[in-house]
């Protein structure tokens, strides 16, 4: 099975989240490779309209496993890590968004299974202005099948 993940109204290029001194500018955003969180996939603009990300994965019953697939049996989720890239080339990961396969209802898992795509749709921008971040709740995201 393949996870598509579509990223909606991202917050732009540079932003300054609370309690931090100074901006981060020319942001990206990728999905974190399990076990190594300076990988990530297809890094994408944080002024970009879109984005869109596929994850190759494997469904045993209930429990997904891939390469960037994180966390235990019953606890499994994505990363989405925000960076910014500065005049070095010098990736600085600064946030994190995490997309938690366990919220995935029973039965959209069970139609993505046989259909081969699980997607996920989100906005991207928390209600301040700044990229998403933290467990996105059941409520931001939507999971479906697809083809």
């Amino acid at each position: 099975m393949r996870i598509r993940i579509v990223g909606t109204q991202l917050p732009g290029s540079s932003c300054r989240p609370p309690g931090i001194e100074t901006a981060y500018s020319n942001i990206h955003v990728g999905v974190q490779r399990r076990n190594r969180p300076q990988e990530l996939l297809d890094l994408q603009r944080g002024d970009s309209e879109t984005v869109t990300w596929t994850v190759e994965c494997t469904v045993h019953e209930t429990d997904v496993r891939g390469p960037y697939v994180q966390g235990r049996p019953g606890e499994r989720f994505l990363y989405l890590s925000w960076v910014s890239d500065d005049d070095t080339a010098t990736l600085t990961m600064f946030r994190r968004a995490k997309l938690m396969l366990a919220d995935v209802p029973a039965e959209t898992l069970a139609a993505a299974t046989e259909s081969g795509v699980l997607e996920a749709r989100l906005g991207l921008t928390d209600a301040t202005g700044n990229p998403l971040c933290a467990r996105v709740e059941p409520a931001s995201i939507r999971w479906a099948a697809a083809t």
